[in-house]
């Protein structure tokens, strides 16, 4: 079959960056998930447990614009680890309305196991590239990461 400028998606729609970058994306997601799975945590989990530890007193608005979600998707989550402990709210210093996440202790102590993991999927996927090209990977991400930011 000939494909036309009528059809749904171009010749090469497969080939293209964005979609290799997306199946790459993927891919990783689903090997997180998998070894993540038997410490109880969902990649999700490790998301927002790495950044309220970059970044402690996050606010949930903050949160949600940072990880590109709802509100309400942070918010879910934050309940769920605050029911586990993982998490807790403090009063904002200087806005009675507003609270911010803090990590708990066993917080931190699921985040470093977590972060065990995802070191050996990093290990995996930079073992396979060695050094230069990992660097050079990094540089080339940024780099879309910066272009896109400003699409």
């Amino acid at each position: 079959m000939t494909r036309t400028d009528e059809e749904p998606a171009g010749p090469h729609a497969l080939d293209r960056v964005i979609w290799v970058l997306r199946r790459a994306e993927l891919a990783v997601t689903a090997l997180k998930e998998q070894r993540l799975r038997p410490l109880g945590m969902e990649a999700a989990h490790y998301t927002l447990l790495i950044s309220v530890y970059s970044e402690p007193g996050l606010t949930r608005s903050e949160l949600a614009r940072r990880l590109n979600v709802t509100r309400q998707a942070v918010g879910a989550l934050v309940v769920r680890l605050e029911h586990r402990g993982y998490l807790e709210r403090r009063e904002h210093p200087r806005h009675q309305h507003v609270e911010e996440l803090h990590l708990t202790a066993a917080g931190l102590d699921a985040l470093r196991a977590a972060d065990v993991v995802i070191a050996d999927i990093e290990r995996l996927v930079t073992d396979g590239l060695g050094p230069e090209e990992t660097a050079q990977l990094r540089a080339l991400l940024n780099h879309v990461t910066k272009t896109a930011g400003n699409g």
